[in-house]
């Protein structure tokens, strides 16, 4: 049987979004070692699938299974209903599921793929918090963390669409928490820096994998911002590691 301090999330329901793989799949399994039950997001069954056998080898417990394209808001509304009915509460909210997009001009943008970024990295997390709110403000403790990057505001040439759904991002999670001063829900955001994932691959083809952080190394700090008997601090967290870059991407 684990320790407490080893466990410090025990008891506790936590939402992950893009749990199948990168940053998201590295955070679920984190707060699963923590003692959190998990409850998964992905697009496919199998991905989760998948993560729920990683889970289970590490903590001995399953996950929560939830197919869903974020973007599909109606599914939010029902997936917090669910939640209400089986857990009456949730203490931990992560979003961790992004698109990258072009890396192009702005006025080369294209218009479907500027509503594919918003839609996802933006509005999902909009719907994500009004959806799960009230679940929120029934925990003793509830805190919603959301994965940033540096470029929303350093506004590097090329980023424009993914740098801009940044931006909003961390305005939209940084009027909530300002909401919730009076609750005991708070709601930050975490700026990864450079991490080992299929996303920051395909921006920057040339990289040595090994020379950036791998995701789980990112789970602890997690872990800490979601504790009940911890204070995070509002506003964007910076995860410190070596070789990291100004441009970092979930």
């Amino acid at each position: 049987m684990k320790s407490e301090s080893a466990t410090p999330l025990a008891g506790r329901i936590a939402l992950v979004t893009g749990a199948t793989r990168g940053i998201g799949e590295a955070i679920a399994v984190g707060l699963a070692k923590a003692g959190a039950h998990v409850i998964a997001l992905g697009r496919t069954q199998g991905a989760l699938e998948a993560l729920d056998d990683t889970i289970f080898a590490a903590t001995g417990e399953h996950a929560t299974l939830v197919p869903l394209d974020l973007r599909e808001a109606d599914g939010l509304d029902q997936l917090a209903a669910a939640l209400q009915t089986r857990f009456g509460k949730l203490d931990i909210l992560v979003g961790a599921a992004g698109v990258l997009g072009a890396l192009t001009p702005v006025g080369h943008l294209d218009p479907k793929g500027w509503d594919m970024i918003m839609a996802t990295n933006l509005t999902a997390n909009w719907r994500l918090i009004r959806a799960m709110d009230p679940l929120l403000r029934r925990a003793d403790a509830g805190r919603a963390i959301f994965i940033t990057s540096s470029v929303a505001k350093s506004h590097r040439a090329f980023w424009g669409g993914y740098a801009a759904s940044k931006a909003g991002l961390e305005a939209i999670v940084g009027c909530y928490n300002d909401e919730m001063e009076n609750t005991t829900v708070r709601a930050l955001c975490v700026d990864p820096g450079a991490m080992r994932t299929r996303m920051r691959a395909g921006a920057f083809p040339g990289e040595d994998p090994l020379s950036v952080p791998a995701p789980d190394t990112l789970a602890p700090l997690i872990v800490e911002m979601a504790r009940a008997d911890r204070e995070p601090p509002g506003g964007v967290v910076v995860f410190k590691a070596r070789g990291q870059e100004s441009a970092s991407i979930g």
